[in-house]
């Protein structure tokens, strides 16, 4: 088959009959939400680049135009996701003003449901540390600033709440990571539908009841 020209610069072959339609999304962008997706769903590992060229209607010299390597490729996909985890946390706890432990409740009422909902398959940035463990990985090295960035905002919001301690912090962090788990292996109908109502007792054992 001919290379497209649609990809910023190829020269097509003798045979190419079609050219691409002048709307098409930029190439870098359909290898971009490409990846994103095949990645999430099938694992990094699994994924080539041959596969994600393909399925992006783009060349693999494109791909390498735009991404130097598909670990460059990886790591940014994995930030984009820390950013809109990101937004969807500030969404949801911006509807509780400045009521740290409202807070605390809104995001595991809103986990559950995000993760009861779809066609989940566990946090992409945990999938990635878990495949990708090599300390000098650069989407490892993502994952485990997200993770940590993570967990201190919730020692964050656990002390404006008035944790004495860390405790609760690290418990709604384990909770978490072990619901997302566990909606890998078990599915929606599994434990993770009770995350909302186990993290609510744990800020209730840790803070009291509410007044």
């Amino acid at each position: 088959m001919a290379a497209r020209n649609s990809d910023g610069g190829e020269t097509a072959g003798a045979d190419a009959t079609v050219c691409a339609p002048a709307s098409k999304r930029p190439a870098r962008d359909r290898i971009f939400e490409t990846a994103r997706e095949l990645f999430y769903q099938h694992g990094i590992r699994a994924v080539g680049v041959e596969t994600i060229a393909a399925e992006a209607d783009a060349t693999k010299m494109t791909l390498y135009r735009n991404f130097p390597s598909k670990d460059v490729l990886v790591a940014e996909i994995l930030r984009e996701q820390e950013k809109d985890y990101w937004i969807w946390w500030d969404q949801v706890t911006s509807a509780c003003c400045d009521d740290p432990r409202g807070q605390l409740e809104a995001i595991f009422d809103a986990f559950e449901t995000k993760a009861c909902s779809g066609d989940i398959h566990g946090c992409p940035l945990s999938n990635a540390a878990i495949e990708l463990h090599e300390v000098d990985h650069p989407a490892q090295k993502v994952s485990v600033a997200y993770k940590q960035t993570l967990h201190k905002r919730l020692i964050d919001l656990c002390q404006r709440a008035g944790a004495p301690d860390n405790d609760l912090a690290d418990g709604l962090m384990l909770l978490m990571e072990g619901s997302s788990s566990a909606r890998v292996t078990l599915g929606a109908e599994g434990p993770v539908r009770a995350v909302a109502r186990a993290g609510r007792a744990l800020i209730r054992c840790s803070l009291g009841e509410r007044r």
